[in-house]
């Protein structure tokens, strides 16, 4: 959890994907999470949690729902939303952090 507490502490956006194997809206969104990278390349981190492998981490920020997105800048969280989020509607929101 220390690292994870250090990559959220950067100055550029990170964008975490809480999400489970048996999931499956989370299988949608590899595709789409990749789609941002490739857009936005090293202006965002992103970072996939395994809910049942990390449930420390779900159970510190209240995930209840997978998929689960949250946008963390300087250890704080700036947006959240559960559920799938298309591409071009998540770049929006991570370019509002940038």
């Amino acid at each position: 959890m220390a690292n994870f507490q250090e990559m959220i502490a950067s100055n550029k956006p990170v964008l975490v994907d809480f999400s489970a194997e048996w999931c499956g809206p989370c299988k949608m969104m590899p595709p789409i999470l990749k789609q941002v990278k490739d857009a936005m390349g090293e202006k965002v981190t992103i970072i996939k949690i395994d809910i049942d492998k990390n449930p420390q981490a779900a159970d510190a920020y209240k995930v209840q729902s997978v998929p689960t997105l949250m946008i963390f800048k300087n250890g704080q969280t700036k947006w959240r939303q559960s559920g799938v989020i298309q591409a071009g509607e998540l770049q929006r929101v991570i370019s509002q952090f940038v």
